[in-house]
């Protein structure tokens, strides 16, 4: 993601310490799932596909489960069903959950901090991690990447949009609220010069020290649209009042949100068959339209992949 935050409320990492018991747990739950039965996702009935089972790797296979790893919480991708809760849900749950039904298998997940989760892939702790983490080079060189979504900045707004905000352009001469120390700052900070070359005014940046702090102004009028990551903008505009108090602006220039990066499924290099499995299941679920409907769960369509890649980022 643009902006991964890097540091939790105590409550969240008391929630965290709590699922991590919890989950760790069922980690040694090695039941697999019937062949012939079903898993519902996103209200969709999936069932497991007999050549994608018998690709996987004799180790998974036999253990029935793949070990993943996951920060929560960071919505929509991983949240707690409820605080204190080690229940999960989300759009890396959900899309785990489907992933699994068609490989014939689970994917179990259990909380990791961030910046651990790569090298306990390295270690042999997990298989995989599902924890909207971005592809890029130099984790190439030591996980393979399965691509699932492009994601970057958004534009939230008020419901009915009232001052037209259609693209990033039009945020010139308005008050934006973002939040401080983000790149949703720096992007904005960057347009000011477009906006003074196309003889309009300047972006009036209004930074907060917090996400919900900048979502507050614009709820209250005081700015005309926030800027931050576009699947946390999705969620807000499908989830605040039901989805009467905020809108999301989709620029058809950038659908995956401005400065999109693409984010993979972190899959061990010590069994390339696994992340194959999983590139070919999530292929499969993008063209029988069950991945877009994971992502419009969360209000988040339009960073869903078209293709699923393997280490798509080249920087």
């Amino acid at each position: 993601m643009n902006a991964r935050p890097t540091r939790r409320t105590a409550a969240a990492a008391a929630a965290a310490a709590t699922a991590l018991a919890l989950l760790s747990a069922c980690g040694n739950d090695n039941t697999t799932p019937a062949a012939a039965a079903k898993v519902s996702v996103a209200g969709v009935q999936i069932k497991k596909d007999d050549a994608l089972h018998d690709a996987l790797p004799d180790a998974i296979k036999k253990a029935g489960t793949v070990k993943v790893a996951t920060d929560v919480p960071y919505p929509p991708f991983e949240m707690f069903v409820k605080e204190g809760s080690g229940e999960l849900t989300g759009l890396d749950y959900d899309l785990g959950q489907a992933l699994g039904a068609k490989l014939g298998v689970r994917f179990v997940f259990t909380p990791q901090k961030f910046d651990g989760i790569v090298p306990a892939i390295q270690a042999g702790k997990f298989d995989a991690a599902m924890s909207a983490i971005t592809d890029k080079k130099e984790r190439q060189r030591v996980v393979d990447f399965v691509d699932y979504s492009q994601s970057g900045s958004g534009i939230l707004v008020a419901d009915g949009n009232p001052e037209k905000i259609g693209t990033l352009d039009d945020l010139c001469g308005h008050k934006v609220a973002v939040q401080s120390a983000t790149n949703q700052l720096d992007l904005l900070k960057s347009h000011q010069s477009v906006c003074e070359k196309a003889g309009g005014e300047q972006i009036a940046i209004q930074a907060f020290p917090k996400d919900s702090d900048a979502q507050l102004a614009l709820r209250a009028g005081k700015v005309a649209a926030q800027v931050l990551t576009k699947p946390a903008a999705g969620l807000t505009a499908k989830k605040a009042d039901d989805g009467a108090a905020f809108d999301l602006v989709d620029d058809p220039t950038a659908p995956g949100g401005y400065n999109a990066s693409p984010n993979g499924i972190a899959v061990t290099k010590k069994l390339p068959e696994l992340t194959a499995a999983i590139q070919k299941a999530l292929q499969a679920l993008i063209d029988d339209g069950t991945l877009t409907k994971i992502y419009t769960k969360y209000g988040v369509a339009s960073i869903a992949v078209k293709e699923a890649t393997k280490n798509a980022a080249v920087d």
